[in-house]
């Protein structure tokens, strides 16, 4: 019998690679557009066109241009979350230790595909200030991001852990690196402090008295 587990932590199929994969066509050519003529200037017709795919294709994956972005703003988070799901589990300064070490790991591409996806971070979270629905993207984003980290949390917490606990944890840490991210993509590009380090900082101040994380 297959369990949830198994569903749960089974390799994506070809289909779905090829959906994501797609997905993360149409959100660089939505970035590149919002990029040099802005979110406003910008129609879902261009995007598609920009992605080599028909209009049907665009709104058969996303609702509207801005949503277009997600997966790019998103992919962070997934890495975030994946490197933190290979610690060894464990309560305490242990879990602690590796909340912030996977985020600092995040926020510090070692290759060319996570180093675009901070620039493109860097530039969406700009356009967005002046963009309601982009605000909005951003926001979905961070609280869909919150929800996949709680059984991320869940597992290496284990079973004796408080849900409370695990939900307070799972907000304080996915805040700590929106808010260092949005602090990063505000400041001067020459003099800014790098996200990697702003997130230690944000993480110990959200998470600090937080008994699951007791250092």
């Amino acid at each position: 019998m297959t369990t949830k587990q198994d569903r749960t932590s089974r390799s994506p199929s070809l289909t779905e690679r090829r959906k994501a994969a797609t997905q993360l066509d149409i959100a660089r050519a939505a970035a590149e557009l919002f990029a040099d003529k802005g979110p406003d200037g910008t129609t879902a017709e261009e995007i598609a066109g920009r992605a080599g795919v028909a209009l049907r294709t665009f709104y058969r994956y996303f609702r509207n241009k801005q949503d277009a972005v997600g997966p790019l703003l998103s992919s962070g988070g997934d890495r975030w979350r994946a490197l933190l799901a290979e610690t060894a589990p464990g309560p305490g300064a242990g879990l602690a230790r590796a909340i912030e070490s996977a985020a600092v790991a995040s926020l510090s591409p070692q290759d060319d595909v996570g180093a675009e996806g901070l620039r493109w971070t860097r530039g969406l979270l700009r356009a967005a200030e002046n963009d309601p629905a982009l605000r909005a993207v951003w926001c979905q984003v961070n609280h869909d991001s919150e929800e996949r980290l709680l059984p991320v949390l869940a597992r290496l917490a284990g079973p004796d852990a408080d849900p409370l606990e695990l939900r307070l944890v799972a907000a304080a840490a996915t805040s700590a690196i929106r808010v260092s991210l949005e602090a990063w993509a505000a400041s001067d590009a020459d003099t800014a402090e790098s996200p990697a380090r702003l997130v230690v900082r944000c993480l110990r101040e959200l998470t600090a008295g937080l008994p699951l994380l007791a250092r």
